[in-house]
């Protein structure tokens, strides 16, 4: 069965999947501002029941569209950051070793009891069997992101983020996951998703992925946006902004995307940037002001060292633009 499906009751998360421009609409109405081959991917995702790798840049919205499409179809978001060394028994379950451990001393007297009257070492070891399995069962169980999503029944969205930051190793080990919405765990058995969930894997290519994984999912790369979409989503998210300092900021950041930085301002620091803005009350982008708040959208002291002296020259670009 298919989240849409669950949500057949659900009006409008359904609705917003009908089409492509459906779909636009409806991520706008929870506050992302998606292009029209975001909207697609994501669109073809759902529908096919496909894992969605993001990749891009930082700060371009990778996460954020997981989130806004968790509110859209108002479902549990469930998100798993990687790192290096990420294994299987924090991805997917790990046994309550303490709980184990805490019961097996308040069942010992209990325990040589029950193997007291066993008439052979055999028959000893058999009870013995029957006691380990006990502690290996659900009550035991510490389920990780990745079963805590499978077991979800409605199905959820389920973030892996920063895929690339985990290792060759966790990443073959995620391919059942992925290709069969399933997970073995030997003491249990195979726990399959009533409710596939839908999952995005976000990528910021600290590493090249394997084919393997590629071949699981649909891919999708965020670019930093053109200057029109960039306002709409400043816009979005910034409501009190005048549409004058709206464009005269997003004409910066795009003048200082041409420089050779260090790190290049992404979607996120431009929010950033005009969040501050507002709350310096201003309404048009001044010298002063500009290198007073430069630490807002530029992360490297070099950056800004860089750019100082040329803040009058990018305003001249920017108020051109604007």
């Amino acid at each position: 069965m298919t989240i849409l499906a669950q949500a057949a009751n659900s009006e409008p998360s359904t609705d917003a999947f009908a089409s492509v421009e459906a779909l636009i609409e409806g991520l706008g109405g929870v506050g992302y501002i998606a292009s029209r081959r975001i909207a697609t991917a994501l669109y073809m995702s759902v529908h096919l029941q496909k894992p969605i790798l993001v990749e891009g840049v930082a700060g371009v919205g990778k996460t954020e569209l997981a989130l806004s499409t968790a509110k859209l179809l108002d479902l549990p978001l469930i998100r798993m950051q990687c790192y290096e060394g990420l294994d299987e028994s924090k991805a997917l379950y790990e046994w309550k070793y303490g709980k184990q451990l805490l019961y097996t001393q308040i069942l010992k007297d209990r325990m040589g009891e029950s193997l007291a009257d066993a008439p052979t070492m055999d028959a000893a070891m058999d009870r013995l069997h029957g006691m380990g399995d006990m502690f290996f069962s659900e009550p035991f169980l510490e389920p990780r992101p990745l079963m805590k999503a499978l077991r979800e029944d409605d199905g959820c969205v389920l973030l892996i983020d920063e895929i690339d930051k985990s290792d060759e190793a966790f990443e073959a080990f995620l391919l059942e996951v992925l290709s069969a919405y399933q997970a073995s765990v030997p003491e249990l058995g195979v726990i399959k998703a009533k409710t596939p969930p839908i999952v995005f894997l976000t990528s910021n290519n600290v590493r090249d992925l394997g084919d393997a994984l590629k071949r699981r999912c649909l891919h999708l790369h965020i670019p930093l946006p053109e200057a029109a979409l960039e306002r709409q989503i400043v816009a979005s998210r910034v409501p009190d902004i005048e549409a004058r300092l709206n464009h005269q900021l997003v004409g910066f950041v795009h003048a200082l995307r041409e420089l050779d930085l260090r790190k290049s301002p992404s979607i996120s620091e431009t929010v950033d940037w005009a969040r501050a803005l507002i709350l310096m009350h201003a309404d048009s982008l001044e010298p002063s002001l500009v290198r007073d708040t430069l630490n807002v959208i530029l992360k490297f002291e070099q950056d800004i060292t860089a750019v100082e002296p040329q803040i009058n020259e990018l305003l001249r670009t920017a108020q051109a633009g604007a």
